[in-house]
């Protein structure tokens, strides 16, 4: 059989763990195989290094218009994929993407794939701490929150370990279980994720190893950022009590119920700071404020700087 080759196009502010969990998974497939299964190409817009969330530069073999047919075609964004999406990339990747057999989607790329209307009437998921936007910006496409999906010729998955799930699936779907099973060891990787497993985004401890009420409350706080619940809706719908809920706040997590659930519409908040022109009023309405000025106040003590001075560094 003829090597499959993918094309990782690499928008600035992708993640390094990203790109390594995609790519690394079928270097490992090849070497433990002795056979050449996948080969790879990493590829820019203008064919010139694409620069990492954390800051190191990596280089691509060519343009993406020089890219040629390719099996599987997968954008990479991370940060700043609102502004990424411009009418002449989304133009570029639809014309890479007729080229291609499969288009896929890491982390937030699956932004850029729906914005070109290349996931229409399909189901694909994006990072967890987009999923609400996404849903709400392309009806055309069903939105999911699952870790990777595999819909016809769109594969998408949102975050780093859910990559790498989704890379052994494409290196089982290959090469078969036994050699997916030998990757997966190779990298001492044992809790490997099914693709219809929710995205949670848990923080110190795995959700799952956490009280069932307490995951049942940080997912309905995720679910409603605009219109917070109070701690009594929390608590009968988590099937417990008020007093006990706060318990397991404060004992997992160290805080309680109101400040984790401020942090999650602070950090959903500084989302919208970051990658959109919206202004503080209509902010605040998305993250559950009651105003501009009670945003700004609660901004600058969680944060420790403002909105604006925020949005000047990120002009920089």
């Amino acid at each position: 059989m003829a090597p499959l080759h993918y094309g990782f196009l690499l928008l600035d502010g992708f993640s390094n763990l990203v790109l390594a969990n995609a790519i690394e998974p079928l270097r490992a497939a090849n070497q433990l195989s002795g056979e050449t299964h996948f080969r790879r190409s990493l590829l820019s817009l203008d064919g010139g290094p694409a620069t990492a969330s954390s800051g190191i530069a990596v280089g691509a073999d060519r343009r993406l218009a020089e890219a040629g047919p390719l099996d599987l075609l997968v954008v990479v964004a991370g940060y700043g994929f609102r502004e990424r999406a411009a009418a002449p990339t989304l133009a570029a990747l639809a014309r890479a993407a007729a080229r291609s057999g499969r288009i896929g989607g890491l982390d937030t790329g699956s932004w850029l794939l729906a914005a070109a209307g290349l996931l229409d009437g399909r189901r694909a998921t994006i990072h967890w701490q987009e999923l609400e936007a996404f849903d709400e910006a392309f009806p055309a496409v069903e939105a999911v929150g699952e870790r990777y999906v595999l819909d016809g010729r769109a594969v998408t998955a949102g975050g780093a370990t859910a990559v790498l799930d989704l890379a052994l699936a494409l290196v089982r779907e290959r090469c078969g279980q036994a050699l997916a099973f030998e990757v997966m060891n190779l990298f001492i990787y044992d809790a490997e994720r099914a693709a219809e497993a929710p995205f949670r985004g848990a923080r110190a401890r795995r959700l799952v190893e956490l009280a069932p009420a307490l995951v049942q409350a940080v997912t309905l706080m995720r679910r409603n950022l605009e219109t917070p619940l109070p701690l009594a809706a929390l608590a009968r719908a988590s099937g417990a009590s008020p007093r006990s809920l706060t318990r397991a706040f404060l004992r997992e997590f160290g805080v309680s119920p109101g400040r984790y659930y401020q942090s999650l519409r602070l950090e959903a908040a500084r989302r919208l700071v970051e990658e959109t022109s919206l202004g503080a009023a209509e902010i605040a309405v998305r993250s559950g404020f009651a105003s501009g000025a009670t945003l700004s106040r609660a901004f600058s003590a969680h944060f420790g700087t403002t909105i604006r001075e925020l949005r000047r560094a990120r002009r920089r």
